[in-house]
C-alpha cells in the first residue's frame, strides 16, 4: 500500500475564524515541504475557479450556504512549479483540473505542454506532473465562461449533453497533448440517444425540441461541436510526456474506455464509492487501459480518505481515541452543514465511512480491513482544519506509526 496527500487550501471558517489567503498558501508550502521530507509519494491538489462565496448571490447557487472559498488554487501549473522548486522527491496532482471551463481543452492542452517542456529542460529530473481532469464540479463555473446551451434542443438535453461535451472536451485535450494536428471535423460526432437520458420523458422533451427546429434524425439528435476550428496544433511540440501522467475524473464506463484509445489514462476516485463500483472499475479498466501504459494496477485509482487521526502527546490510547471522534464529527458536521444548511446525521455517517478515525493503532487497523493492499491511498489530513502544525502533527504520526502497522497487517 502506498500514500499520497490531498490539500484542499480551502479557505473556511473554522472555529469561527477564517485564516487570510496569504496564511493558507504558507500553511499549504509547509505542508507539501514537510510531505515531502515524510516520504508521501503524491501531493494531490484541489482545484477551483472563481470565488464560491459570491456566487451565493446567484439566482441559483449551487452552494448557497458555504462560507468561504471551496479552493484557492485556480492554476495547477503554477502552484507545481513553486512546488518542485521547494521539494526534492514529491510528485504534484491536480484534483481535479476542469478542461472545460478557463479556456476549454485546447488552452489546458498548451499549458501541459508549457509546464512540461519547462519542468523538463533538466534532463535529470524525473517527477511527474499528475493532471486528474473532469468537466468540474459546480455548474456556475462553466456557465462563467460561455459552457451554456446554444439553442432550445441543447436546453432541454443539458442534464445529459454536459457529460457529452465533456467527452469531446477529453477527445480534443488527449490527442492534442499527444501530438495530433487535427481540426473539429476530425472529431467523433456527438449523437444524443435514448440510452443517454434517465426517462421517456426526459428524451421526449428532447425530440420535441429537436423536431420543431428540424434536427431530429430518426431516433437520434446530433449536436454540433462545441469547439469549431480549422486544423491546429498545440506548442510547444517536443516535450516529455514521461513527465505527464493523465488520470480522468469521472465514473462514467464509457468514457473511462473511450479516453484509453488515444492516451493511457488512469481513473480518479473522487468520492464515496462502493466496493462493488470499485471492483467492476478495475475489472474494466484491465481490459481497456491503453497499452503503452502497461498492465492496469490498482495504483493507478487512488482512493480518498479523509484522515481524522490523534496521537497528541500527554494523552492515553483511549483519550486519543475519544479525541479523534469528536474531531471527526466535529468536521463532518461543519462540511454537511456548509453544504446544505441543515446537519443530517445519516449524511454524517456515510461520509465518516469514507475515513480512518482514532488513535494510531485504530486508524490502521481500519485501512488494513479496509483496503486492498495494492491500493494507493490519497489522504486528506487539511479537512476543515486550519492547525498547521498539528495537520503536520498527523501526516508525521501516519508515517511513523500507523504505516509500520499496516505494513505488518497485511504483510507488505
Amino acid at each position: 500500500m502506498d500514500y499520497d496527500v490531498f490539500f484542499s487550501i480551502s479557505q473556511t471558517p473554522v472555529d469561527g475564524r477564517t485564516p487570510s489567503e496569504a496564511e493558507m498558501f504558507r500553511n499549504f508550502f509547509d505542508q507539501v515541504k514537510a510531505a515531502d521530507a515524510l516520504g508521501y509519494d503524491t501531493a494531490w491538489v484541489a482545484q477551483s475557479h472563481l470565488s464560491t462565496q459570491v456566487q451565493k448571490a446567484h439566482d441559483h447557487p449551487v452552494v448557497p450556504h458555504w462560507q468561504g472559498e471551496i479552493g484557492l488554487n485556480n492554476d495547477i501549473y503554477q502552484l507545481a512549479h513553486k512546488v518542485f522548486s521547494c521539494t526534492r522527491r514529491i510528485e504534484v496532482g491536480s484534483a481535479v483540473s476542469n478542461i472545460v471551463c478557463a479556456g476549454g481543452p485546447m488552452a489546458h492542452a498548451e499549458r501541459v505542454a508549457a509546464f512540461a517542456s519547462l519542468h523538463g529542460m533538466d534532463p535529470t529530473e524525473f517527477r511527474r506532473l499528475r493532471i486528474g481532469f473532469s468537466a468540474g464540479r459546480f455548474e456556475f463555473m462553466n456557465r462563467a465562461y460561455g459552457v451554456v446551451p446554444r439553442d432550445a434542443v441543447e436546453a432541454a438535453a443539458w442534464p445529459a449533453l454536459r457529460g457529452q461535451v465533456f467527452a469531446e472536451a477529453c477527445e480534443l485535450f488527449l490527442r492534442l497533448l499527444r501530438g495530433d494536428v487535427l481540426a473539429s471535423s476530425d472529431l467523433m460526432p456527438t449523437v444524443l440517444t435514448r440510452d443517454l437520458f434517465r426517462s421517456d420523458a426526459d428524451w421526449e422533451k428532447v425530440t420535441q425540441a429537436a423536431r420543431q427546429a428540424g434536427r431530429l434524425q430518426g431516433d437520434t439528435v446530433p449536436i454540433p461541436s462545441r469547439w469549431s476550428f480549422d486544423v491546429l496544433q498545440v506548442i510547444p511540440k517536443d516535450w516529455r510526456r514521461e513527465l505527464v501522467d493523465l488520470v480522468i475524473g469521472s465514473h462514467d464506463p464509457v468514457l473511462q474506455e473511450r479516453v484509453n484509445q488515444w492516451m493511457p489514462v488512469k481513473v480518479f476516485n473522487l468520492s464515496i464509492t462502493q466496493p462493488k463500483v470499485i471492483d467492476e472499475t478495475h475489472a474494466r479498466m484491465a481490459r481497456a487501459y491503453h497499452p503503452d501504459g502497461g498492465p492496469w494496477k490498482r495504483a493507478h485509482m487512488p482512493r480518498t480518505v479523509m484522515v481524522f487521526l490523534n496521537d497528541e502527546a500527554g494523552l492515553t490510547p483511549a483519550s486519543r481515541s475519544a479525541a479523534a471522534q469528536v474531531e471527526a464529527q466535529a468536521a463532518l458536521g461543519a462540511y454537511w452543514t456548509a453544504l446544505e444548511g441543515t446537519l443530517d446525521p445519516k449524511k454524517v455517517e456515510r461520509a465518516a465511512d469514507n475515513a480512518v478515525i482514532g488513535n494510531a493503532d485504530e486508524v490502521a487497523e481500519q485501512i488494513a480491513a479496509r483496503f486492498h493492499p495494492d491500493d494507493v491511498l490519497m489522504l486528506w489530513f487539511d479537512f476543515f482544519n486550519h492547525d498547521s502544525d498539528r495537520v503536520i502533527r498527523n501526516m508525521r504520526a501516519f508515517k511513523e506509526k500507523v504505516e509500520p502497522i499496516v505494513s505488518e497487517r497485511v504483510g507488505r
